[in-house]
């Protein structure tokens, strides 16, 4: 049965490299598959999610940036991705010329919110694909959502700049956006052959409990291999343990959607 109620979902850490795009694209395209409806947003000036969905960004008539510094609505700017079941607001190099021109603007980091608003009834998910930062890009995200999903790599660096994004999600919560939350942090890249992998797996369990997500997201060789074939996991390879541990991710979001988060603490 499909979701009601627009949910926006902000995918975010500005640690790099922990499968944030992954976590993006094959979570729409897993959440497309359960016939939801979904618009993946791409705010990070890198283009990977647009383009790990099957999109050029050097070819773009319209993108994130024409809407974020106002000359084009979500709507016109939306492409759809082929037979993946979803819709993507692409970005492009451009999007770095933005965040210098919201610099002098008024009310600069709701620019995001404002733009989607008309379009949520459209949709039951909203994914946004945040870049490696916390700049306007992201701030902007972070206001237009209602959660917070974070990627974490099963690694020692692990936790490093959690605490700083956890402040930043609070701030933003009790400045400008009060029912954002965090929904959950999953781990990605995750080896069951690394003792070390095993280690922060069961630190981020012990330290933060039902926030993390049950689904781990294993190392797969198809999972890397699909962004380069231009499209999700789970239409480069259904059978991979890629495709079915995002499959299950997407089922437990839609499972969670009636548990309230539990409030997040500040440091980690």
């Amino acid at each position: 049965m499909k979701s009601s109620v627009c949910r926006v979902i902000a995918v975010a850490n500005q640690k790099g490299g922990v499968g944030k795009t992954t976590t993006c694209v094959n979570l729409a395209a897993s959440l497309a598959a359960t016939n939801r409806r979904v618009l993946l947003v791409d705010i990070d000036p890198q283009g990977n999610a647009t383009m790990g969905s099957g999109i050029d960004k050097y070819h773009l008539e319209r993108s994130i940036y024409d809407v974020l510094i106002g000359e084009a609505a979500v709507a016109e700017a939306s492409l759809e991705v082929g037979n993946a079941g979803y819709w993507l607001l692409p970005a492009d190099a451009d999007l770095t010329a933005a965040e210098v021109k919201l610099m002098d603007q008024l009310a600069r980091e709701q620019r995001l919110r404002r733009a989607l608003q008309p379009v949520r009834d459209r949709y039951d998910y909203i994914l946004i694909d945040c870049p490696p930062a916390l700049n306007i890009l992201t701030l902007n995200a972070l206001v237009a959502a209602d959660g917070v999903i974070i990627p974490m790599q099963c690694e020692y660096y692990a936790l490093e700049g959690l605490t700083a994004l956890l402040r930043t999600i609070e701030d933003v919560r009790i400045s400008v956006n009060e029912k954002l939350v965090v929904d959950g942090l999953v781990r990605t890249m995750f080896d069951a052959r690394n003792n070390l992998g095993i280690d922060v797996s069961e630190q981020l369990t012990e330290h933060f409990g039902d926030q993390v997500y049950r689904t781990v997201i294993p190392r797969n060789i198809r999972l890397a291999e699909a962004p380069s074939h231009g499209c999700a996991v789970l239409h480069y390879d259904k059978t991979s343990r890629g495709a079915l541990a995002y499959l299950a991710l997407a089922g437990e979001l839609i499972r969670n959607e009636t548990r309230a988060p539990p409030a997040v603490e500040r440091s980690a």
